[in-house]
């Protein structure tokens, strides 16, 4: 087993170590208007039901339209929406539409008014369960309420936001199955 040789490092930056899961693009709809804001930091908070949380900023766009819709829809792009992903994280949806600037198709939600982003490999549709109040933003939580997966590929590559402009692409799967039959999560 190998040992390391550590040194102090920025707090400001552990983010970059501890970074939750993949890049999404959450989608938005509300007073006839969409929007998409790319998203690198969220969590699973529950598995039945289903719940995601995040942190969305007062000063974005999609803050204003996600509390007043008390929906959105999580998309999971993959690494070929990599240009797509960095220019929508990079301007406003005040005064751009996401979907026609980045040639993405908004499809209909079957629970929710926000639409899916189609490219994407999944598109998760959430409903607002709680929003607790914070010093920096609120906590959303929000409960999914139906989920659209593609059948092909059954491990697509997604990004993994790692900060200061760096990504990694999920990697090699490891499955234990075999040597811990009891496990389930």
């Amino acid at each position: 087993m190998k040992h390391y040789r550590k040194h102090d490092y920025d707090l400001a930056q552990i983010r970059r170590l501890l970074e939750p899961g993949p890049v999404v693009l959450v989608s938005s709809a509300h007073g006839g208007r969409t929007n998409i804001m790319t998203m690198g930091w969220h969590m699973m908070i529950g598995f039945t039901p289903a719940l995601v949380g995040c942190y969305i900023d007062p000063a974005n766009h999609s803050y204003d339209m996600v509390v007043a819709s008390g929906e959105c829809v999580i998309n999971i792009p993959t690494a070929d929406l990599l240009e797509q992903v960095i220019g929508i994280g990079n301007c406003s949806g005040s005064d751009t539409d996401k979907f026609a600037r980045f040639g993405l198709t908004a499809r209909p939600g079957v629970e929710v008014a926000a639409p899916l982003v189609a490219e994407c490999y999944a598109s998760f549709e959430c409903r607002l369960a709680d929003a607790t109040p914070n010093p920096n933003a609120p906590l959303f939580v929000w409960q999914v309420v139906r989920a659209h997966v593609a059948a092909v590929p059954k491990l697509p590559e997604t990004l993994h936001y790692r900060g200061d402009g760096q990504f990694m692409i999920s990697g090699r799967e490891i499955d234990t199955r075999s040597r811990y039959p009891g496990q389930t999560r």
